[in-house]
């Protein structure tokens, strides 16, 4: 027969377990009542030709172009990067940390201010890019210079840890079968690190998506020029509530299109190997 200490601690036990359940509850009715009243009180029947309307065929343009150019640039020499911060210690690291993830708690309009003072017609660098021939501030480029600056950072933090979680010796291994150091970045620690990598490419792609304050001010609102989507939003919110309310979807829709995806590639690459063979490393290999 159990005890009354014994029925005391099931009761707690029952209640806390009530109680997680109940915080969970509210968090994700919370998360998710915003979602769904946008879903809801959009004219789904109406989106294909809202959508179709050539202010928006305009920012869904400028936005797919330099998200697109920001992305490439922040995979191309963001990676990198991360696997020499991740792979060695030097005097200097926990500034060059600092400096990677302060972007991450700044205020969007500081980051905006903060471009148009490096880059600005009296900025740091302003005078001298003029001299060149070069305008940065309310282009294209701006906004694909207010993604990388406010995104970037989303995926090298991620990348970092990635490569600091792959385990060293496997990388160790490759050096010592003859690989160099770029093979063995290429085909031993990028394999491993993919998922990470994927993760923080992600969260950096939303966020260069959803892009709006840097922008606004580095960048402007010009249409078909520096107008993306969520600057759209914010201009067409007055005069027509349909348009704002279909282009949220069309959002909400793309951005869990990615998460969804992202996670059904996670889940496929959890089956594969992670051998040095899987990655080619034998001891053939070549320096």
């Amino acid at each position: 027969m159990a005890s009354y200490r014994d029925v005391r601690r099931f009761a707690a036990g029952r209640g806390f377990t009530a109680l997680q359940a109940l915080a969970l509850g509210l968090v994700l009715t919370f998360l998710a009542l915003p979602i769904v009243a946008l879903i809801t009180q959009a004219p789904l029947g109406d989106i294909p030709r809202l959508l179709a309307e050539h202010q928006v065929r305009q920012a869904l343009a400028v936005t797919a172009r330099t998200n697109a150019i920001a992305n490439v640039i922040f995979l191309g020499l963001g990676t990198p990067a991360a696997y020499f911060v991740a792979t060695r210690r030097f005097r200097g690291r926990a500034l060059v940390l600092t400096l990677v993830e302060l972007p991450l708690v700044l205020p969007p309009a500081v980051a905006g201010i903060g471009l148009l003072a490096a880059f600005g017609a009296s900025g740091l660098l302003g005078a001298d890019l003029q001299h060149a021939g070069v305008v940065l501030p309310f282009t294209q480029w701006a906004v694909v210079l207010a993604i990388l600056f406010v995104a970037s950072p989303f995926y090298v933090r991620s990348a970092i840890a990635a490569f600091e979680a792959v385990d060293p010796t496997l990388t160790d291994a490759a050096r010592t079968l003859g690989a160099s150091r770029a093979r063995t970045f290429a085909r031993v620690a990028l394999p491993l690190a993919a998922g990470g990598l994927g993760a923080g490419w992600v969260l950096a792609f939303a966020r260069g998506i959803g892009e709006f304050g840097a922008t606004i001010i580095f960048a402007g609102s010009v249409r078909g020029q520096t107008q993306t989507l969520t600057l759209a939003i914010y201009e067409i919110l007055d005069s027509s509530f349909d348009v704002a309310l279909a282009i949220g979807v069309l959002l909400v829709v793309l951005s869990a299109g990615i998460l969804l995806s992202f996670k059904l590639l996670s889940a496929w690459r959890t089956s594969t190997s992670t051998s040095p063979a899987r990655y080619g490393i034998s001891p053939s290999i070549s320096a």
